[in-house]
């Protein structure tokens, strides 16, 4: 089992680097190069048991994902993506189950629900892979990204709950909103404490091989732990890798360009190896029908009207929807205007702390006034920095583009390789090979026909956010602003604390040419003969501009994308300042 799964890893990194080459899309092609590969003559059968991919490929790729995702993005666009990640995934499974009732010979409804959760959540490997690939605009791929973080588990929720009605199985909370709502806050709350707690002690490790080992164990400790108290592993994963990843700029630079490559290639590998391992199944599927008696062309027929019920399914509930947010968002912005127009008619109170009097009656009020003109200053320049700012509904173009990425994957047929063989009274689970069946045309039916219609969709419909790339550089400036003043002021710190003469002298100096240059960079510039001194310098400098900018992130002032950059180019600098020989500073 090990030696198939290297050759399948080293092939699918092969064809991963001819699809880079090409230009092609690297998943798509996978799973191509997969499913003809599958009926080579004499290939073995390469298959993971459901508790692999759930506990060992599933969480490293949620996690990594949720590390890279701006939290503060994520609250801001909540609305719409728990609209997509749980109330999509619910109707989903009733339509689709539904239909699966409807057309499919001798299936009742209680199946066809577990069939319906199995194929109702769009991969968050296949869905983040293929729009980062595509370069779709910020906003909606942080629809898309939150989406696919947290629909996972709401589809194993369902399923679950589905599986065990029919197996006669008992769950530890039998009421279904109750066990999403238990299984959703508190596999949330685990992965928060959890991720809280690793960060504190990353924080008190100086050794950089080690903080990153403590890192790597995180998504399969939030995981099981999750699983063991009956939450959501899946929930507990992306809560633990939201908060290390909000965190990560108070961690050690080495420490961050460490996990940073570590988790860019691990992504690499299982991506990879999910694609690739999603074709391969094809034959198998087919044959395991075949051998229980079903006619395999009926069974794909059907199978393609439960795909067809799938992609119509999120169609009409991104566009119904999307009447619903047009009308939230005029009526938000409403109440924005009827509140800037409070601020504005409220005069500005004396904002200095009333001192103390011999009248407490008096000095009472003059607080109340004080607190309440706090108050008042604090809203308008929360709105004057646009922290109450609407997120603007999508259009008409991109909610087609947003309707069209639900492409399935590897946990749909975890899901359905999952499904018991026996319910509790013995008898085999009724429809499992079906289902079996009609999960694998409805990955890989997602995965070509969206998959390979959507870079053409997205070119017609000219979706793309001509503001963008103005707001980022307004941003990349900002940010430059907000470190240049850190550096100064670091440097007049580190002046007004010397007594040496000669220290002094040095720190004039660097002040002098950094208020003179548009952007400096104290670490790499020429440095002065004494080493120890400006070594200690451009320390302190590096410093003061990480805490700075991630400040600037904290109040709002800054994207965590633009912060992570800026971040990463500060790592460098530090790691380049750390490894420079003594001979560089003219010894």
């Amino acid at each position: 089992m090990v030696s198939e799964i290297l050759i399948v890893v080293i092939a699918a990194i092969a064809v991963t680097i001819i699809a880079e080459r090409r230009g092609i899309q690297a998943p798509l092609l996978l799973a191509l190069v997969g499913l003809a590969a599958s009926f080579i003559p004499g290939l073995a059968r390469l298959e993971l048991e459901p508790e692999i991919i759930l506990t060992v490929v599933l969480p490293p790729l949620l996690f990594s994902a949720a590390r890279e995702f701006s939290f503060v993005s994520f609250i801001r666009r909540l609305g719409s993506i728990v609209n997509l990640g749980v109330f999509l995934v619910a109707v989903t499974t009733g339509i689709v189950g539904a239909v699966a009732a409807a057309v499919m010979p001798g299936m009742t409804l209680a199946v066809a629900l577990v069939l319906g959760a199995v194929v109702s959540p769009p991969d968050a490997v296949t869905a983040v892979a293929v729009a980062r690939k595509l370069k779709l605009p910020a906003q909606m791929m942080t629809v898309l990204k939150g989406e696919s973080l947290i629909n996972d588990a709401a589809a194993l929720t369902f399923f679950t709950f589905a599986t065990a009605s029919v197996a006669g199985t008992h769950l530890l909370i039998p009421n279904l909103v109750l066990y999403l709502l238990y299984s959703a806050i508190a596999g949330f709350i685990l992965g928060l404490v959890l991720g809280g707690l690793v960060h504190l002690v990353q924080q008190r490790i100086s050794n950089a091989s080690l903080a990153t080992v403590l890192a790597v164990v995180v998504p399969f400790t939030a995981y099981l732990l999750a699983e063991e108290i009956g939450a959501s592993g899946v929930l507990a994963v992306v809560a633990a890798g939201l908060s290390l990843g909000h965190n990560a700029g108070e961690a050690n630079y080495d420490a961050r360009i460490q996990e940073q490559q570590f988790w860019r290639t691990a992504d690499g590998l299982l991506e990879a190896f999910v694609f690739a391992y999603i074709g391969l199944q094809f034959r198998w599927v087919l044959a395991d029908a075949s051998a229980k008696g079903f006619d395999v062309l009926q069974l794909i027929g059907l199978s393609l009207v439960v795909l067809l019920a799938v992609i119509l399914v999120r169609i009409g509930w991104v566009f119904f929807t999307a009447v619903f947010s047009r009308w939230r968002a005029k009526a938000a912005a409403k109440q924005l205007k009827r509140l800037d127009a409070r601020l504005a008619a409220i005069p500005r109170a004396r904002l200095d702390r009333p001192a103390r009097t011999e009248q407490p009656a008096r000095l009472g009020r003059e607080r109340d006034r004080w607190r309440i003109a706090q108050r008042m200053e604090q809203a308008r320049e929360a709105r004057r920095q646009g922290a109450f700012d609407l997120m603007p509904p999508f259009s008409w173009r991109e909610n087609a583009v947003i309707s069209w990425t639900g492409m399935r994957g590897v946990v749909t047929l975890a899901a359905a390789a999952g499904i018991p063989l026996v319910t509790a009274t013995g008898a085999p689970f009724p429809g499992r090979d079906v289902i079996q069946v009609v999960a694998f045309v409805v990955t890989i039916g997602t995965l070509l026909i969206q998959g390979l219609s959507l870079p053409w969709l997205i070119g017609r419909l000219k979706i793309a956010d001509p503001t963008e790339a103005v707001v980022r550089e307004r941003q990349m400036a900002f940010a430059e602003g907000v470190a240049r003043q850190a550096t100064i002021e670091a440097v007049t710190a580190f002046r007004d604390r010397q007594t040496d003469g000669k220290a002094r002298h040095i720190a004039e100096g660097m002040l002098k040419r950094i208020v003179a240059m548009t952007q400096p960079a104290p670490a790499d510039g020429p440095a002065p003969p004494d080493e120890p001194l400006m070594t200690q310098l451009a320390g302190e400098i590096l410093a003061a501009r990480r805490v700075a900018v991630v400040k600037a992130r904290d109040e709002r002032r800054l994207d965590d994308d633009v912060m992570r950059e800026v971040l990463e180019h500060m790592d460098f600098e530090e790691a380049a300042m750390a490894n420079r020989p003594p001979s560089r500073f003219g010894r």
